[in-house]
């Protein structure tokens, strides 16, 4: 909260315990500055450190208006006020469960792990890799199934089997591996990845569900099915195809979830645009650089809308209707839809933002054309007036 009517701007008072007997408390002021552009808090939101000089208490009366004001609004801490300054709204996590314990031989339930840490995976040469290690074998799957490989592990720990689903989009599900072999292998898919993500960003945007296999009932019901988040599979037969449903939705979640982590990127990088164009500071931006922000953009839009399934069914669920119910029983659980009409909005605002920025740029550049021309013309005029005047003149 700024206090504006003092005879320095942008400071802000923050209420500190006193060690005097009788005064418990008292308001001190700061200065909040930004280390990066060395810019006041009102026009930047990068609060570094804080300035508490002892000369700040010397300047003005802190015991009028301004104290009484400070106790009416809070009885904490100012701070806690000082980031709400034309700041986007934040992307909140989505709830995962981050405390499913390692698959063992005591319990009826295991962990499936989805990361995406690539824009796309080399499918042929991991193959050949992962065949050369000899820890994994590839299983059988439909032909229709090109974009996607379904390896197992050749040595089973427990009476549930390990196995991984990769799909060519940069993604990869584990069912039932543990931590250590998980991490094993994100190092081992280094070697086949194009355009890497962060590490940082993988681990924090992956997903995690459970499953379990289902006990036939006295009806005769033991379908695999999705119920309250969990995954409960049928304890019949092989349930490869199933594991596939379930992970394609996964796998399109969690690189839903990478693209949200980009465009937040995006978001800051051109947030400080909004405050210079608030506040009326010329923009310092250049047109090439507005270009490249505006071509970041629309390759993530392409990559969203374009090259992935977010808007339509993969064509593998048309004669496959129970796999297919399966896949968006999935998508509607992670909130896929919700979540792609979201992400979209907020691309066509950055992209408004984008097209106005380069507007104003061009204007200005054809003002300065303007302007350069008139200049000339204006020479010109005085190269003649002199060529007629000195015609005038008596030889």
């Amino acid at each position: 909260m700024a206090f504006k009517s003092m005879m320095f701007s942008f400071r802000y008072l923050i209420k500190k315990p006193s060690s005097l007997i009788g005064f418990p408390t008292y308001y001190r002021p700061v200065i909040l500055v930004c280390e990066q552009c060395r810019q006041l808090s009102g026009y930047c939101r990068n609060i570094f450190e804080y300035n508490k000089s002892t000369d700040l208490l010397k300047q003005g009366n802190y015991r009028s208006g301004q104290l009484r004001f400070a106790e009416a609004i809070s009885s904490g801490n100012v701070e806690d006020h000082l980031q709400t300054h034309l700041q986007a709204k934040k992307r909140l996590s989505r709830k995962k469960i981050d405390n499913v314990t390692e698959a063992d031989s005591t319990k009826d339930w295991w962990s499936v792990v989805a990361y995406s840490t690539a824009e796309e995976y080399d499918l042929n040469g991991l193959i050949d890799g992962l065949n050369k290690q000899g820890l994994y074998q590839q299983s059988a799957m439909p032909e229709d199934m090109h974009d996607v490989l379904y390896m197992c592990a050749r040595y089973q720990v427990d009476r549930e089997p390990r196995g991984a689903y990769f799909f060519s989009e940069g993604s990869v599900v584990f069912w039932n591996v543990p931590e250590i072999e998980r991490q094993a292998v994100l190092k081992f898919l280094k070697h086949y990845e194009t355009n890497p993500y962060s590490e940082s960003i993988v681990l924090d945007e992956k997903e995690v569900m459970e499953y379990l296999y289902t006990e036939k009932s006295t009806r005769g019901s033991n379908k695999t099915r999705l119920i309250g988040g969990r995954i409960m599979l049928n304890s019949e037969g092989s349930t490869d195809l199933e594991k596939y449903a379930f992970s394609n939705g996964i796998a399109l979640s969690v690189k839903l979830a990478i693209w949200e982590a980009s465009l937040e990127k995006y978001v800051e990088s051109i947030e400080w645009l909004t405050e210079e164009m608030k506040i009326g500071k010329k923009i310092s931006i250049t047109r090439e650089n507005v270009f490249q922000k505006s071509g970041e953009l629309f390759a993530l839009r392409h990559m969203i809308n374009l090259c992935s399934d977010l808007l339509d069914t993969p064509d593998f669920y048309w004669d496959r209707q129970n796999l297919e119910a399966l896949y968006h029983k999935t998508c509607n659980h992670l909130n896929i839809t919700k979540r792609t009409k979201v992400l979209n909005e907020k691309i066509n605002h950055c992209c408004e933002l984008m097209e106005l920025v380069s507007g104003h740029l061009n204007d200005r550049h054809h003002v300065r054309l303007e302007l350069m021309i008139i200049a000339l013309i204006m020479v010109e005029v005085g190269f003649e007036i002199l060529h007629f005047t000195k015609s005038l003149l008596p030889t």
